[in-house]
């Protein structure tokens, strides 16, 4: 992996909320960066402002497809890029799904926040190949129904019959509203899967992450085939730690802090417990 960024350019650019944008990205040069797999991402260089990390929402065989929140000077400089527009990329930084672990396995997909950009690839990646798998449940949370990400793909796999099972929820309804209000750890109780032959993949802020993991174990999955990531990965680049983003503290052994180590990683949340003091993954 090179420390040069690769020069990419924007073949596409859809406003996916009022501040998140999906970009499509393919190179101008000769240049290519190694192949990702689901739960990676690129460090991103907006042109003279700054560097941002962002995992891939879409993995096609040249093109890279990022889905960006506008919540920073670079971020928002990334996300008023339009086609033509340039970037410079490194990667893929971080650990994958591993999803060749969980073949003959029931999938439990769980995404809050920007969670789903990174799950993306996971989910159609099964879907590309049902027959390897057992029933796969993705299930959604999100403030409210404006902030659901690709919602034209996600409200057509809730109202099919399936694959996927999907069943999204907001905190906040909004005129015209029909769906479940709540937790998205609420939407367990409607999903089809059997705890002893079950892959969970859960990603989104530290306190969901954290919720729903306690509430898979609490049903029967083993912890280790519970995957988890925070959805706004850290850089790798000099990182060393930060506050936990639920509880505020800076020393390394929160929840938030397990999980943005060596550049955000995806981990089994066994590894969480193990990492925490005294096991402990609620303070």
């Amino acid at each position: 992996m090179d420390d040069v960024p690769l020069p990419y350019q924007v073949t596409q650019a859809r406003d996916e909320t009022a501040d998140t944008v999906t970009l499509t990205l393919a190179p101008t040069g000769t240049g290519l960066l190694a192949p990702f797999t689901p739960g990676r991402y690129a460090l991103v260089h907006a042109l003279g402002v700054g560097t941002v990390p962002v995992p891939v929402s879409r993995i096609d065989r040249h093109e890279i497809t990022l889905t960006i929140r506008s919540s920073d000077a670079v971020s928002a400089a990334l996300c008023a890029l339009r086609p033509g527009g340039r970037v410079g990329l490194r990667g893929p930084f971080g650990t994958g799904w591993e999803l060749d672990r969980a073949v003959g396995h029931d999938l439990l997909v769980v995404a809050a926040g920007l969670g789903p950009a990174p799950l993306r690839p996971l989910v159609l990646d099964v879907l590309a190949a049902p027959q390897l798998y057992g029933h796969l449940n993705v299930l959604v949370g999100a403030r409210t129904p404006d902030d659901i990400l690709y919602a034209q793909q996600t409200h057509a796999w809730s109202a099919a019959h399936g694959p996927p099972h999907c069943a999204v929820t907001v905190d906040r309804p909004g005129p015209g509203w029909e769906g479940p209000v709540g937790a998205v750890t609420a939407l367990l109780d409607g999903a089809r899967f059997d705890p002893r032959n079950t892959t969970a993949y859960v990603c989104g802020p530290a306190g969901t992450v954290r919720e729903t993991a306690r509430a898979l174990l609490a049903r029967g999955l083993p912890a280790e085939r519970v995957r988890v990531a925070l959805d706004r990965p850290d850089s790798p680049d000099g990182h060393e730690g930060h506050p936990d983003r639920e509880t505020g503290r800076s020393d390394g052994t929160g929840p938030g802090d397990v999980l943005s180590r060596d550049g955000g990683p995806v981990v089994g949340w066994d590894e969480v417990e193990s990492a925490t003091p005294t096991g402990r993954t609620d303070t």
